[in-house]
């Protein structure tokens, strides 16, 4: 089967992305949180390849090393959200009926708060820092997979060889790990490339308004926000932090939608 151009495309940013984090942690330019007034808002030069910030500090490093914290914010927080939504999903499509509706009006009741809005009432009550980012990301994230499990597992429950595990005897934790969760990991991978799209967004807000990662840990957000005062002196700035949450964020976009692709049945008949 050809493989889907979006998902070569994403492939190719997310890894990108990727190697930028794990480069970080053997390999900088400079430190990334050494400050140095005898060069800050310097031009790019062989010295500093993209110049240096209102702090002296340098822009490739700072890059660098925000890579490393989007991605661990990212995979926190969608790792918390498919490992506590995925359960739940299963549990209500297997278990009694108001179960199900417990679980889906709780859902629907956590999705009436914006991500955003989440974290700042966390950042509020508990402090700004990188845990708080993470945990209040995963939790507006896990009734995305809730509600993605309990349709999926929905579907996979009606099929006949189901039934007949069910007429067998078998128990439904069995049918769960057995037949229920292997048949829908291919959507909750793509529902997972698509949720840290989002995270890497919303981290990137939160740090930007001062809710996310504290300094001086290095952030695409809180870079914006610091650039945001030269913006007209030196745009360049924020055109970097910028361009990268741009790439992130598209990345894992068409990695989802390419993934979308490969694993749904119904597009590849049509193919």
């Amino acid at each position: 089967m050809r493989r889907p151009a979006s998902l070569t495309a994403g492939a190719v940013l997310v890894g990108l992305v990727v190697g930028a984090a794990l480069l970080s942690f053997v390999w900088t330019p400079y430190d990334a949180v050494q400050i140095d007034p005898t060069t800050r808002i310097a031009p790019p030069s062989p010295a500093h390849w993209l110049g240096t910030d209102v702090f002296g500090r340098d822009v490739v490093s700072q890059l660098l090393v925000g890579a490393r914290t989007t991605l661990f914010v990212g995979v926190v927080a969608v790792g918390l959200a498919g490992v506590v939504g995925t359960p739940l999903g299963i549990l209500a499509a297997m278990g009694p009926r108001w179960l199900g509706e417990l679980v889906m009006r709780t859902s629907d009741l956590v999705l009436a708060f914006p991500a955003l809005l989440l974290a700042i009432m966390f950042g509020a009550v508990y402090g700004p820092s990188t845990l708080t980012a993470m945990v209040a990301i995963g939790i507006a994230t896990v009734p995305s997979f809730a509600r993605l499990a309990r349709g999926a597992a929905l579907q996979v429950l009606a099929t006949e060889y189901v039934l007949a595990a069910r007429a067998a005897g078998r128990p439904r934790t069995a049918i769960a790990a057995r037949h229920v969760l292997p048949n829908i990991a291919g959507l909750l991978l793509v529902q997972s490339s698509v949720s840290f799209a989002i995270a890497v967004l919303a981290e990137a807000a939160l740090s930007f308004l001062g809710f996310g990662t504290r300094p001086p840990t290095p952030s695409w957000g809180r870079m914006l926000q610091e650039a945001q005062q030269l913006l007209y002196t030196t745009p360049e700035l924020a055109l970097w932090p910028g361009l990268a949450i741009a790439l992130a964020v598209l990345g894992f976009t068409l990695l989802g939608d390419g993934l979308r692709d490969r694993f749904d049945p119904r597009l590849v008949d049509q193919r």
